[in-house]
């Protein structure tokens, strides 16, 4: 895998439990930053699907 840049949200800009993104031209990449060597890869489709159900509250409990 090519080195990426992961970025995250600026509300966990000082905490060590945070979802970090890197996005490429052909794939977005989701990691925790507590387990960073575990990622998950979304085509950019599967990317703006999820973050629609976030948005929608699909996730929320």
């Amino acid at each position: 895998m090519e080195n990426l840049s992961w970025a995250r949200p600026a509300a966990c800009s000082n905490s060590g439990n945070c979802p970090e993104v890197a996005v490429t031209s052909e794939a977005v990449y989701i990691r925790s930053s507590l387990l960073p060597d575990a990622i998950a890869q979304l085509t950019p489709t599967e990317w703006r699907e999820l973050l629609s159900a976030i948005r929608a509250g699909e996730f929320d409990v």
